[in-house]
């Protein structure tokens, strides 16, 4: 099952403005600040293809900063653009799955931007799963305790609020505050996400000899750059 015709997934990718100083910080060393910038488009870009491919998703970017619209215009022509709203992570990802659904979408997945390799099927499969009416939520947890994906098909504040954002903590007491409020919850595989120089390896590594158009942009700044 890839979705209905009935069914409106939207599948947002919650982007930041590739601009040197502002992204991917922690990677520099070993990269430049314009380095982890040139990096980081690259991330944003094998996504935006990824997500293209993908004939069920509605394709949206969450963007910020708010000044950020024409980057992504030119970076991802067709998408619904909209501007994350809020004074942290969590209160960017509920505004914007909230605005999603407001919108008429069945259901929204929200996707971060630090995992150019994440296969496809991860994505195809939590669309089906945010369309199926047994799933309130829908996660999938990133290795480092947080998650790279979160659906669903109505909005749930409380996952949101007050929560440990950037500690390990984020994905246990996110599945801790659904037990409690009775949500019926479904897991997609672990992935990594790429934040730190020992990522920055895997991630090297994980495309050493990879073919095709998977992580393309990614793979070619990589092999550009011996860093």
């Amino acid at each position: 099952m890839t979705g209905s015709p009935s069914q409106r997934i939207a599948v947002a990718i919650m982007a930041k403005a590739p601009m040197a100083g502002e992204v991917k910080t922690r990677l520099c060393p070993p990269l430049s600040h314009l380095e982890a910038a040139e990096l980081y488009q690259c991330f944003l870009l094998d996504k935006i293809a990824q997500l293209r491919a993908i004939a069920s998703a509605n394709p949206v970017i969450a963007f910020t900063p708010e000044g950020g619209r024409d980057v992504f215009e030119r970076m991802a022509p067709g998408f619904e653009l909209i501007a994350q709203r809020g004074a942290d992570l969590g209160s960017r990802l509920l505004n914007s799955l909230s605005g999603l659904l407001a919108d008429g979408y069945t259901g929204v997945v929200a996707i971060d931007s630090d995992t150019p390799t994440l296969p496809s099927e991860f994505l195809l499969r939590a669309i089906d799963l945010v369309a199926t009416p047994a799933i309130d939520l829908v996660l999938g947890p990133s290795e480092d305790g947080g998650y790279y994906l979160i659906g669903m098909s109505r909005p749930w504040p409380g996952l949101f609020e007050n929560m440990p954002w950037s500690t390990a903590d984020v994905l246990p007491e996110t599945m801790r505050r659904a037990e409690a409020t009775g949500l019926r919850v479904a897991s997609l595989p672990p992935w990594f996400d790429v934040d730190t120089p020992d990522d920055l390896e895997r991630l090297r590594a994980s495309l050493t000899g990879a073919a095709g158009e998977a992580a393309r942009h990614t793979r070619q700044f990589l092999t550009a750059r011996r860093v």
